[in-house]
């Protein structure tokens, strides 16, 4: 892939993600995505990054603002920085008790690109501010 390619690829991504499409999400990411979540595990496979998904869209309303999508010159890897603005809906486990709060968090992601496709999802964000900031 080229740079301009894996740009489009990653923007796609997160076209999909603002709008609340996980099929979209999917549909860019490979069979055996790798999922690395910060300070969580890693998931593989694309059934368990759907249900990662999933979860998501029941216990956060996020969108993501001043998107800025980098990538190599031979397109095999790629990053991104924006600004998450999320509502936490529903507690998640071993987190604060969820009842609406809003946040407002930057973060980054780095990406692996195999076949026109994401095959690894790196993301990045202070999850002491999170907490901080839905516990106030």
């Amino acid at each position: 892939m080229t740079r301009t390619a894996t740009e489009s690829l990653i923007s796609r991504y997160y076209a999909a993600f603002n709008a609340a499409d996980p099929a979209g999400m999917l549909a860019c990411v490979t069979d055996d995505v790798e999922h690395r979540v910060n300070e969580g595990g890693i998931r593989r496979g694309r059934a368990l990054f759907a249900e990662f998904c999933a979860h998501m869209g029941v216990s956060y309303r996020e969108t993501l603002h001043d998107i800025v999508v980098f990538a190599t010159e031979d397109g095999s890897r790629g990053a991104a920085e924006f600004v998450v603005h999320g509502e936490y809906l529903q507690t998640d486990p071993g987190l604060p008790p969820a009842h609406g709060q809003r946040y407002m968090l930057p973060a980054g992601a780095f990406f692996d690109i195999r076949e026109g496709r994401i095959a690894r999802i790196t993301t990045f964000y202070n999850l002491a501010d999170w907490v901080r900031q839905v516990s106030a």
